[in-house]
């Protein structure tokens, strides 16, 4: 199984950004961290992040012929973008969306997802951890619909 995991604007400065929300974990470290879990799960993990809407497109309509699914912190963007929506449901492919704070606690516009209903599942403040469980819940999905 191979899985593309996406990250949105502003997750290349994990460990510096705002790391009462975030933590101190640097994305360098994350995407190590997510490569070897999936390792453990048999599954290969491609790690992409990009500050820029029309990229992170480009990367989901890439995926629908390499990919068997997607996990996708699309970071500010998830309360803005009817494209990445788009996208994802353009492609079909599974999708588990990710966020490392507990963006229900937060400003009220961050409460909304345009990017959920192309999701099967959401992992929400759960730290950089939230990945790993995203992981395992794609596989468990994958599985699950041979």
């Amino acid at each position: 199984m191979k899985v593309l995991v996406l990250n949105g604007p502003n997750l290349n400065l994990l460990g510096v950004r705002e790391p009462a929300h975030y933590g101190r974990e640097t994305y360098r470290s994350l995407v190590g961290r997510i490569r070897r879990a999936a390792r453990s799960l048999g599954m290969r993990a491609v790690c992409y992040q990009s500050n820029h809407e029309g990229a992170l497109v480009d990367k989901i309509q890439s995926a629908r012929l390499r990919f068997d699914g997607i996990i996708f912190n699309p970071g500010a963007y998830t309360h803005t973008s009817i494209a990445l929506l788009d996208a994802l449901k353009s492609v079909g492919l599974p999708c588990v969306e990710v966020h490392i704070s507990k963006v229900e606690e937060r400003e009220d516009f961050r409460k909304i997802s345009y990017i959920r209903p192309a999701c099967f599942a959401s992992v929400i403040g759960h730290g950089t951890d939230g990945y790993l469980e995203a992981l395992s819940l794609l596989k468990e999905h994958l599985e699950a619909v041979k």
